[in-house]
């Protein structure tokens, strides 16, 4: 069986998803499956993916549901795999050619089962770094210490052991499309560090219609995942109180956007939630003056 997937979430992204195909198609090493989670699309995206089945050139596996936002599509993409590692490649991002073997051969020099994955690098189309490299002097770390602790910025490429991705699904709340898909990463944190690759894994181009452009929006969209987000992470026990008292501030106001009052009864922190109402409210205010003509 061969090593690793590489999983593409797409929705209606039939205009770009070709800039990803031919990175894989050229990729140095054929060691992986491309798994595409078409979470809805009404383009012309299945007859695209088709065509490409049909040249053969490398091993596509296509998935249809209905929309269910990329938390949804990451879930699917979870169940279906069954390579040892995966990684994912959104529909408007593509690989450097050597991105697949690289990949594989640091993991069989240095992957166990002792750590989660490991962590590499984005760059934009320009091949500059998105933010900053990874440390030089340490050679694991946690996810939220990289940014936290060693001040790292930036979108990192994430490539995690499968067996640990099939853990903790991310939830499906009624009429909405979105969770914090860090919560999975934070959930390992507990009790897996990352191996750290300071090489390019994959370009990045951030489209208007992509999520990271529009987050105001998500927030008004979708208050319980949002509101579940920042519950989860209120309870990691690893960050600091200034950590959690932000976490409580958005918990607040993604509560009041979606009229949860019994969000104090349930939040983990009862202190800290209530310290968070002033700030919480005005968050909440400011939402909804910046996103009162979205469509809810």
């Amino acid at each position: 069986m061969k090593k690793l997937t590489i999983f593409t979430p797409t929705y209606n992204r039939a205009y770009c998803l070709h800039n990803c195909y031919e990175s894989l198609v050229e990729q140095t090493s054929q060691e992986f499956i491309w798994l595409i989670i078409d979470d809805g699309s009404t383009d012309n995206t299945k007859e695209l993916v088709k065509e490409w089945i049909k040249e053969n050139k490398i091993e596509i596996q296509y998935h249809w549901q209905e929309n269910q936002g990329m938390h949804g599509a990451h879930n699917t993409a979870y169940e279906m795999i069954e390579t040892e590692l995966n990684v994912c490649i959104d529909s408007d991002d593509y690989m450097p050619v050597n991105a697949v073997e690289k990949i594989i051969t640091f993991w069989n020099e240095y992957g166990s089962n002792e750590v989660s994955g490991m962590i590499g690098l984005d760059a934009n189309q320009d091949n500059s770094i998105i933010g900053t490299t990874l440390p030089e002097e340490i050679k694991r770390s946690t996810l939220f210490d990289l940014y936290y602790s060693h001040g790292v910025t930036g979108d990192k490429k994430l490539v995690y052991r499968t067996d640990l991705t099939k853990e903790n699904p991310y939830p499906i709340f009624d009429n909405e499309k979105y969770v914090g898909l860090a919560y999975k990463y934070y959930m390992l944190d507990k009790r897996y560090e990352l191996l750290l690759m300071n090489e390019i894994l994959c370009f990045v181009e951030y489209l208007p219609d992509g999520s990271s452009r529009n987050m105001l929006n998500q927030y008004r969209k979708n208050p319980r995942g949002f509101s579940f987000y920042r519950q989860e992470l209120m309870k990691l026990p690893y960050v600091s109180y200034s950590f959690k008292f932000r976490q409580a501030i958005h918990y607040v106001s993604s509560s009041l956007l979606s009229k949860n009052s019994a969000f104090i009864k349930e939040t983990p922190n009862k202190l800290l939630t209530i310290l968070a109402l002033p700030i919480g409210f005005l968050l909440c205010l400011y939402i909804n003056s910046k996103t009162r003509n979205a469509n809810v």
